[in-house]
């Protein structure tokens, strides 16, 4: 059974930093590409970035290049993704997922970030 277990999220200052995490078990995660989300209130989920199986940079949002990092560790199983110079629009609760070989789609329970002051 595929789990993705985010953490990491909570309260932080604008400019401030967060690295989250999502652990991966019930299927060979060295062999999948890695993606975060993330959805804000009232908003479509998003694509923040990507990571393929091999560590290579899939894609970044336009919004968070140059501030967001997407990284893995296979010997881990976790995907990390560590976000400085936070803005108050990066608020979302953000999602890791993964795609299996069938296309299907699995998502973690999510963790919610908050910049505030």
């Amino acid at each position: 059974q595929v789990q993705l277990v985010e953490s990491g999220g909570g309260l932080v200052q604008p400019g401030g930093s967060l690295r989250l995490s999502c652990i991966a078990s019930g299927f060979t995660f060295a062999e999948y590409p890695m993606y975060w989300y993330r959805q804000a209130p009232g908003k479509e989920r998003e694509l923040v970035a990507g990571i393929t199986s091999t560590g290579i940079i899939i894609n970044y949002a336009d919004s968070v290049k140059g501030r967001f990092t997407i990284s893995r560790d296979n010997a881990k199983n976790t995907v990390y993704l560590q976000m400085n110079s936070l803005k108050p629009n990066d608020t979302a609760m953000y999602y890791c997922m993964t795609v299996g070989r069938l296309r299907e789609i699995y998502w973690g329970q999510g963790t919610q970030v908050t910049v505030s002051s």
